[in-house]
């Protein structure tokens, strides 16, 4: 099965010869996060939204709960790309948004113009993995969706999330991750790897991110394990929950 993957993965790279050369021209970076990325996310988050919106829904109706002594539900949103998720939080939450992409600013400002019920504080450019423009413990709930896939260390992500999460606030996830290891599913995640991951700007598709979910020391930690409704067999399996600090 190692050798099938491997073969395999080669003469996947090979048919994608012309991407991974501009790669290696340093081409390819300044395309896809300029132009190809942002666009790509701006037309897959209607769709995404579309199927999943029941289950975005379920998880971000708690959100109130942990909202501050003054009732006003402080909320960070780190790898916010698109602003996809503003319709689903609550109204009157103050929402500031992380993104190591400049590129997504001006997608951000249309989905704050549709989504007057969220006041909206700032955007900042950073990664999740180095916010030092937020404060510690500065807000009541972080959210991170289809953003764990391409950081580049979830430990110190994670580590983040706790820095700036007040005592008592909570983490709030959604996550595409790897299949079960003796699926159909992830041997072919594991073929399309490399590609997948140069194409959707660092994407994995065999990133167990729960593993690292749990080994932060949440106080609490709700996780579940599904199968999104998507098209894209590779990216059905799912997480989805929050952890309390």
């Amino acid at each position: 099965m190692a050798v099938a993957v491997v073969v395999l993965r080669l003469l996947v790279c090979l048919l994608a010869s012309p991407l991974f050369l501009l790669h290696a021209l340093g081409l390819w970076s300044q395309i896809c996060k300029r132009w190809w990325f942002p666009h790509f996310l701006a037309r897959f988050s209607v769709m995404y939204n579309e199927r999943m919106a029941g289950r975005k829904r379920e998880l971000f109706g708690s959100l109130q709960a942990f909202a501050g002594p003054s009732g006003r539900l402080s909320l960070l949103e780190v790898g916010c790309g698109t602003g996809a998720n503003f319709q689903f939080y609550p109204p009157g939450c103050r929402v500031t948004c992380v993104d190591p992409n400049p590129n997504f600013e001006k997608f951000l400002i249309k989905s704050i113009a549709e989504n007057r019920h969220v006041q909206f504080e700032r955007f900042v450019v950073a990664a999740g993995e180095d916010m030092p423009q937020v404060a510690d413990g500065s807000v009541d709930a972080v959210v991170c969706t289809l953003v764990l896939c391409s950081v580049r260390d979830q430990g110190q992500t994670l580590r983040e999330v706790c820095r700036v999460l007040r005592p008592g606030g909570a983490f709030f996830f959604l996550e595409h991750v790897a299949a079960e290891s003796s699926t159909w599913n992830y041997f072919w995640q594991q073929i399309l790897h490399p590609f997948w991951h140069l194409l959707f700007d660092r994407c994995h598709l065999t990133r167990e991110s729960w593993k690292a979910l749990e080994r932060v020391p949440f106080s609490q930690l709700k996780l579940q394990h599904f199968q999104a409704p998507l098209s894209w067999e590779l990216v059905r399996p799912h997480i989805s929950g929050y952890a309390v600090k």
